[in-house]
């Protein structure tokens, strides 16, 4: 591991010269030469200053995710755990309050809070009341009150989309679920669906009879989608799929019914659960990081607290596509 030390010896100062360089304090008195020399040593073997985070109390992740939608979607356990590990890292005193707990639970002395889950219109005001410094994880319910970190779904399926028709597809699909209006609680249109039928209707093969949309994220609903599909008839060569979750069930239905998957159709998701790799065939899908989605979150955090910044900001995080044999 490079060391101050060592820098020290490559430009013949000062070890207590180096440190004060690289931390930019200006009242060292170096000439311009040796500042240079410095910092251009330290990029040379490597070096990286160990970042000290201020230790910050009183932090809140809001945790609005049922069991029973875990069960179904464990991408939220994922965030879950890696928020929790990050936080420690980052000297972030991070409580956790639930749905089952309630919105009353969380203490008066809250700085600021991270949240998970959907929430409606009454618990987002709640929330503000309680405390209006907050990050919103996977969703931006309210833009104009509160930060946000979320992957780019709406570029994931366009991607998938340009893909497909790059590889000679003329007919493709789409298996989603729906979102949810806050103000209403009705469901209202899923962005993936969304830029599905965009891109779709860009390339001229948007197909109504090839678009299934489900009430839940989950593998029996990707099951009973997968089998309307096929019932339905001319099946399209490929296929878009929301998330993984969803996409299991419909492999698991195309295998039953004897669709042979690439040859016959090809499978895309969103997600890259750990299961994805597993299942028959293994699954092309859009790799969403976490972890950079919670650091972003904590990062944005962090400067609500220590800067008292009053402009929300949305961060919109890209994704790889990982390529496996669901895909020709």
């Amino acid at each position: 591991m490079a060391t101050i030390k060592e820098i020290a010896q490559m430009v013949g100062v000062s070890n207590a010269a180096v440190s004060r360089v690289l931390n930019y304090d200006e009242g060292i008195s170096v000439s311009q030469e040796t500042r240079e020399a410095i910092f251009a040593a330290a990029e040379k073997i490597g070096y990286k200053k160990k970042v000290i985070y201020p230790k910050i109390e009183n932090v809140v992740l809001v945790y609005w995710v049922s069991h029973e939608e875990e069960l179904e979607d464990i991408y939220y356990q994922s965030i879950y755990k890696e928020l929790l590990a990050l936080a420690k890292k980052m000297n972030i005193q991070l409580s956790v309050v639930t749905r089952e707990e309630g919105l009353d639970a969380i203490p008066a002395e809250t700085q600021a809070f991270a949240a998970i889950g959907w929430f409606n219109r009454k618990e987002l005001n709640r929330l503000y009341e309680i405390c209006p410094k907050g990050v919103f994880i996977d969703t931006s319910p309210d833009e104009k009150l509160f930060d946000a970190v979320r992957p780019n779904l709406d570029s994931f399926v366009t991607q998938m989309v340009d893909y497909f028709m790059e590889k000679g597809h003329k007919t493709i699909g789409f298996i989603g679920g729906t979102d949810r209006n806050i103000d209403t609680e009705r469901a209202v249109m899923d962005i993936r669906e969304w830029s599905f039928r965009q891109s779709t209707q860009y390339y001229g093969c948007l197909n109504e009879e090839q678009i299934l949309i489900t009430n839940r994220f989950s593998v029996e609903e990707g099951y009973r989608a997968g089998k309307e599909l096929v019932r339905r008839g001319n099946l399209p060569t490929a296929l878009c799929v929301a998330s993984d979750t969803l996409a299991v069930g419909v492999l698991q239905a195309l295998n039953e019914e004897g669709i042979q998957i690439p040859d016959q159709i090809s499978v895309f998701s969103i997600n890259d659960v750990n299961v994805a790799q597993y299942v028959s065939p293994p699954l092309t899908t859009f790799h969403i990081d976490i972890p950079v989605i919670c650091e972003s979150a904590l990062e944005l955090l962090r400067n609500r607290v220590l800067t008292d910044s009053r402009i929300t900001k949305v961060v919109f995080v890209n994704g790889i596509p990982v390529f496996r044999k669901s895909c020709k």
